[in-house]
Order: structure tokens, then sequence, then C-alpha cells
């Protein structure tokens, strides 16, 4: 069990997550303090927090102004420093109490290379001047941390006008080659509808929207993206094609043909991830494994005309313009030794089809070493 050494206090119980390599925190009456390390739900060394601990431990990071909120909606997100991490914080009402969940954000923007990203990632973003990027998985994912590196690597190369519009915002961006102006919901404004509103009169070369979570900000998406502005988006599905039928069921079926087409126009890339515990030797807690679809020109017509059964066949065909499937993904982590064939086998969305990569790969490995034998004995 994680030992924080002394009381819980709220700081003490954040600064510790970077010691322990915590990812997020849970506060909960009843339990002890949890912590998420590499993907495990860890409870800290101690006793269970009685209901005035748990109801106000975050009382000295709680912004005043959320108070009113918390009461009327029951849950509040808002972001804190402590020390020189930030930590991502929702705050929400259950059974009467208070729980917490808080995810810590390091305050240094990590490059593709930290991050094990594919090199598509940065092709994606110097190849593409307009249109959406949609960025897309599970809670935990490692999506904003993914978005993230594609701004900076933005800010530092582009002079640009980059905008985003964040609930909350979770890193900040400095002064570089480009503008950057981060708008948080509930501090600088007060809903996403509101921003996006105004967003294109802010001369805005690159927008990007935290999370794209209803009809109104996927269709503000779509439309900036049509009039010229490079849009950075997050879902939250479990891979490409899920992203295509989540954005369709924000809208009404009348509507599919319109959005479709849309879609068929500005749509850039979709790229999917999920991590995945890494091997002791590599260094790092947890690695992605990713699924990008790029919109070609095939993509775009099946997009158009409803044909998203087509989608997985596409990005199996479609490694060598950069993209890949989930397959592939975990087939090239095994091979690299960043992650075990059983930890690959658990997050396999077909295991069949990874087992059958695999074996090429170890089929591949054991006519090399046959050549190299061969060759030797000649």
């Amino acid at each position: 069990m994680p030992d924080v050494g002394g009381a819980f206090t709220i700081h003490r119980l954040l600064e510790a997550m970077g010691r322990l390599g915590a990812s997020d925190l849970h506060i909960k009456v009843g339990v002890p303090p949890v912590y998420r390390i590499n993907g495990t739900l860890r409870p800290i060394q101690g006793e269970a927090l009685s209901e005035e601990e748990a109801d106000h431990i975050v009382d000295p990071i709680f912004p005043e102004k959320m108070k009113t909120r918390l009461e009327n909606d029951g849950g509040v997100d808002f972001a804190t420093f402590v020390k020189e991490d930030r930590f991502r914080c929702n705050v929400y009402r259950s059974g009467g109490h208070i729980n917490v969940a808080i995810r810590r954000v390091k305050s240094e923007i990590p490059t593709y290379e930290a991050l094990h990203l594919p090199q598509i990632y940065n092709d994606i973003v110097e190849k593409t001047n307009e249109g959406l990027v949609l960025v897309c998985g599970i809670t935990g994912s490692g999506k904003s941390t993914t978005l993230a590196a594609m701004l900076e690597h933005i800010n530092k190369v582009e002079a640009c006008n980059i905008i985003t519009i964040e609930d909350p915002v979770e890193y900040r961006f400095s002064k570089s080659k480009s503008i950057v102006s981060q708008r948080e919901i509930g501090i600088d404004v007060p809903n996403y509808p509101t921003a996006l509103r105004s967003i294109v009169r802010q001369d805005p070369d690159v927008i990007f929207i935290g999370e794209m979570r209803d009809h109104d900000t996927v269709l503000a998406a779509i439309q900036a993206s049509e009039t010229g502005h490079l849009v950075f988006g997050s879902l939250h599905t479990a891979d490409t094609m899920q992203s295509i039928n989540r954005i369709l069921e924000f809208f009404p079926r009348e509507e599919h043909a319109f959005i479709r087409s849309a879609l068929a126009t500005s749509l850039k890339a979709v790229c999917a991830q999920r991590l995945l515990p890494a091997q002791p030797e590599v260094g790092v807690g947890m690695v992605p494994a990713t699924e990008v679809l790029l919109n070609t020109p095939t993509v775009r017509e099946k997009i158009r005309d409803g044909f998203d059964e087509d989608l997985p066949s596409l990005i199996n065909a479609g490694t060598s313009e950069g993209m890949r499937s989930f397959t592939y993904s975990l087939t090239e982590l095994v091979k690299k030794e960043m992650v075990s064939v059983q930890t690959a086998m658990a997050f396999a969305p077909n295991q069949s089809a990874l087992d059958s990569s695999l074996k090429g790969v170890e089929v591949k490995a054991q006519t090399l070493v046959h050549r190299v034998r061969s060759a030797g004995k000649s």
C-alpha cells in the first residue's frame, strides 16, 4: 500500500502523487484515499475517511466562486497547482457527501517521442492547415496529453493564433512562435456554446475544443473546420469507428446525410488510443496502443455514403499512408518488447487477429535466423 508519510491533508496527498507515480487520486467517505498507479487502484495506508474528513478535505484548494455551482449542479471541475504539478479536480456529490477525483497533469508538455506516439501524429500536425482532427479514447487513455503535445508542436514551429476552450484547463502553454489564449469554462466563459458562438470572431488559426460532448460543440467544430480553421477536439469513444457513430448520435436522423457530407469534407484524421502497462525495462509506467484513420479519398467516400463498416479494412490496407489498426499497433509494441504478449492480448479488440499477427512476426524472425545460419555455413 502507498504511504504518504503523515496525516491525510490534500496538499500532502497531492505532493505524494509524483513521488509514487500516481496518475489519479480518489477520495470517498468510508475508505482511505485511493491512488491509481500504472492503471491499478491502490488504497493508501491508513484509516478510512470519516464523513467530516471527506466532506472538507479539499476545502484548502476549492475555489470560492465554485461553491454555488457545486450546490446547484452537484459537481464542478477546476484545476490547481501544487509545487510544479498541475491537477485537474472533479468534486461531486454522492450519497449526500463529497467525492473527489483528481488527475495529475505534469507541468511540462511532453513530446511525441516521450509519449511513444507514432510518426503519423507529427505528420498530421505538420501537413494539416485546416480541417478537423479528433483524438478519442476512454477515460484515462491520455487524450489530453496527446492533444497538448500536438498543440505545443504548432506553438513551437508556427506563428498562429491558438484559442482553446477547456473544462478545466489542464496544460498551460507558454509563449513561443504562436499566441495561445486558453479559456476555461466556469471562469473565463460560462459554457461551451457561449465560447463557441464568438470564437471565429477572435481571429483564430487553430481551435481546440476540450471535449465534443453535445450537438452544439460538434456542430461548431465542423463549421469552424469548414471555414478554414484547424480544429482539434476529443471524443469519449473507444475507437475510430465509434467516433463517427458518436458524432451522428448528437443529431436527428434526418440531418445525418448533411453531417456525413460535412465530415467527409472537413475531417482530416481520427486518432484513437488506449494506455497499456509497459514492460519494466521500458522506463515508463504506460505506453499507448494507437489506431489512426486518415481521410483519404476512399475513406471520404465511405463516410459520405454511410459505409462505416468498410473503414476497418481501409485502415488495415492504409499502413503505407500512416493508418494503423489497434492490432497493428499492439503487434508493434510486442515486437519492440514494450509490452508483454499477455498484456497485448488483454487489451486487444480482436484477440484472434492479434494472435495471427504475432505468429506472423514469429515466422519472420525464425526465417531470418535460418537465413543467417545458412549464410554462416556457406
